[in-house]
């Protein structure tokens, strides 16, 4: 939108003392022409914006003019520096969130903190992940599927997904000629290439997008967990979905991924689950659990 890129010109301008129509231009993936367009309209809404000719000239900003924070009201202030706070759970880099707290002369409360425990591999990913992503730049790793087959992939990196307890990475396989989604504690010997790629999908897009790179289908379980298990029912399983209480067990009826987390997952609650459907699940439940006893 209109409206959108002006601001989004006067904040760049903030940090540079002179750009060109072309960089600017560029920047925006406009026309030049528009450019000089909004250098217009920015001037008539009152921010000191001039244009100088010459090999030194360019577009700049007065140089002591610092921008109306009356732009934002006291609680959307608030508002973005608790959502940047939240953000910089996942980044050591709070030069951002100093920034805004000074040009609201608030302090970011703490309100926000998770333990993410990972070690430094992981951290690393998310860094280089974050790169590709804003850089659009290529990754390049190997790859293991839920049958622990190794591919090294080259992919367009788009988005970052957490769900179903576990992080995932968007991605257009370069391989696969599509968007896959890959499980990020499957990828190994990540690096960030100098290969640029062009945006395929916005992120709205993605809604639409539901090919996936390892072959899970959904399953749905109907299971049965006794009320000893009653704060594991409370803690795993969504009331808005369909839990139910029968003679004081929880009747569940929960869609799950069928992969090795889902049989993990029932065998944990030992002697205190059924599954009562469907019946491939309940089968191969009872194959495990005699496996187990089979080993004692």
């Amino acid at each position: 939108m209109k409206a959108n890129r002006l601001f989004e010109i006067v904040y760049y301008l903030l940090n540079k003392k002179v750009v060109t129509a072309d960089e600017l231009a560029k920047r925006f993936e406009v026309s030049v022409r528009t450019i000089y367009r909004d250098i217009d309209a920015i001037s008539l809404a009152g921010i000191p914006i001039y244009t100088e000719q010459g090999r030194t000239g360019g577009i700049s900003l007065l140089p002591d003019f610092v921008m109306d924070k009356s732009i934002l009201s006291e609680k959307e202030q608030h508002d973005v520096l608790a959502n940047l706070q939240g953000l910089f759970q996942l980044s050591s880099d709070e030069t951002a969130l100093q920034k805004l707290s000074a040009t609201f002369n608030k302090t970011a409360i703490n309100w926000l903190e998770v333990d993410f425990s990972w070690n430094e591999d992981q951290k690393n990913y998310f860094r280089d992940l974050k790169a590709g992503i804003l850089e659009r730049r290529v990754i390049r790793f190997d790859y293991f599927s839920s049958h622990n087959e190794k591919t090294n992939r080259c992919v367009e990196p788009i988005q970052l997904w957490f769900k179903h307890r576990a992080w995932y990475l968007r991605g257009y396989c370069l391989m696969r000629q599509g968007v896959r989604l890959f499980k990020l504690i499957r990828m190994k010997d990540l690096k960030v290439t100098e290969q640029l790629f062009e945006e395929r999908y916005r992120a709205c897009d993605l809604k639409e997008v539901s090919s996936r790179e390892d072959e899970e289908h959904d399953v749905r379980l109907r299971l049965k967990i006794a009320p000893e298990m009653a704060h594991r029912v409370l803690d795993e399983f969504d009331f808005e979905e369909e839990v139910e209480e029968q003679n004081g067990y929880f009747i569940v009826s929960t869609t799950w991924k069928d992969n090795e987390i889902l049989y993990g997952f029932i065998l944990s609650f030992g002697e205190y689950i059924e599954v009562l459907a469907p019946s491939s699940v309940r089968a191969l439940i009872k194959k495990r659990a005699q496996m187990v006893v089979d080993k004692y």
